[in-house]
């Protein structure tokens, strides 16, 4: 029995966090037990390269080559370690992001050749991709305002960008979108929370 893998992309302050708990919170009511984790993450090697690549002052400057291959290395662990066995066991995955990010962020953002991005992705990864991928697409300003209101207003490094770059990040999660429609549910962000919910626990009991 194989499990069913689902990720949620989307740029900064777009709420993918809040509707990956409701979705865990639905399934688990169903008698399900999904498996919620986090990209960078979802093992102790991965909150380490996190905790790198968002907050340490080490990460200051990092050339967006070493950026990639960080992402690309806490990520092998995480399929490996956490959502391949998962998987196998016939579990629910939810993660938050996933390749896409890194295809967007790190190749369209940091311009990086998407060719070199691709073969890292598929390096790390192997044989373990999405079954459903959930976009929640919002304007860049409006997702930069929401992670601003937030918390103690603090951002890490990776919410630091000009608007440019988030920008970038929209049109590349977007034309991702556009090339693998069977794989992407695009939603609008500014939609309710619980219309967002609704429309996801659907999407998903559809694949089920």
């Amino acid at each position: 029995m194989t499990g069913l893998f689902v990720t949620f992309e989307g740029g900064e302050g777009c709420g993918k966090s809040t509707q990956i708990a409701a979705l865990t919170a639905s399934l688990e009511a169903n008698g399900q037990s999904p498996l919620q984790t986090r990209e960078p993450g979802g093992t102790a090697l991965g909150e380490s390269i996190r905790h790198l690549l968002q907050h340490d002052a080490s990460g200051e400057g990092m050339a967006p080559e070493a950026e990639l291959l960080l992402f690309a290395a806490a990520r092998a662990q995480h399929v490996r370690e956490c959502i391949a066995p998962a998987l196998a066991a016939g579990r629910i995955v939810l993660c938050d992001r996933f390749i896409d990010s890194t295809t967007v962020y790190q190749g369209v953002a940091r311009s990086i050749d998407a060719q070199k991005v691709e073969a890292i992705n598929r390096f790390a990864v192997g044989t373990t991709h999405p079954d459903l991928t959930i976009l929640i697409d919002l304007p860049a300003d409006v997702g930069l305002a929401r992670v601003a209101a937030r918390g103690d207003g603090r951002l890490d490094r990776m919410e630091q960008e000009a608007i440019e770059f988030y920008e970038a990040v929209r049109q590349g999660y977007l034309d991702l979108a556009a090339k693998e429609p069977e794989r992407f549910l695009v939603l609008d962000g500014a939609q309710t929370k619980e219309a967002l919910k609704n429309t996801i626990r659907e999407a998903v009991e559809r694949r089920l």
